[in-house]
């Protein structure tokens, strides 16, 4: 990937293994570049910041090719539509090819549901309770004390 970030050789060397190395080995190979701790900050930063436009770079490609993929597939969907048609309009169940056959048959049977509030409340299944972390941080924060949890303040690095 193209990098806005001009690295050293080393840190140009964990970049290009990134996805390779595992923890321990990132670690060590980190700790083997030795230079002033200032320039180590700023050479690292460096690094997070390339890694981190890699990152960007692979999401925005995957959404591109999720849509692309999507495309496909109701393309794929409308095409079997209109073949469908095609044959139950003119009253055929089956046509056999040169390459292949192509039916209409009937699938298995499923439930349609017209109104589920009608439903007899045995057909639903019950689930766990899910923890509100959002509000119950709120309330926290408003003062209230709440047994079983409690607030923290969390360290991490901010790159600007």
């Amino acid at each position: 990937m193209a990098n806005l970030y001009e690295l050293t050789s080393n840190y140009k060397y964990v970049l290009d293994l990134a996805d390779e190395l595992d923890e321990q080995t990132l670690k060590d190979t980190l700790d083997s570049i030795k230079e002033p701790l200032e320039e180590k900050v700023d050479n690292t930063a460096r690094l997070i910041k390339a890694m981190e436009n890699d990152v960007k770079a692979f999401k925005e490609e995957e959404t591109r090719i999720k849509q692309r993929r999507q495309a496909i597939e109701n393309n794929i969907k409308r095409i079997k539509e209109r073949l469908q048609y095609d044959l139950e309009n003119n009253e055929l169940d089956k046509i056999e090819g040169k390459t292949f056959k192509v039916s209409v048959q009937n699938n298995p049977v499923s439930v349609k549901i017209v109104d589920e509030k009608m439903i007899p409340k045995g057909y639903f299944v019950e689930q766990e309770p899910k923890l509100n972390k959002k509000e119950l941080l709120e309330d926290m924060k408003r003062g209230e004390e709440i047994f079983g949890a409690e607030l923290q303040q969390t360290r991490s690095i901010r790159i600007r």
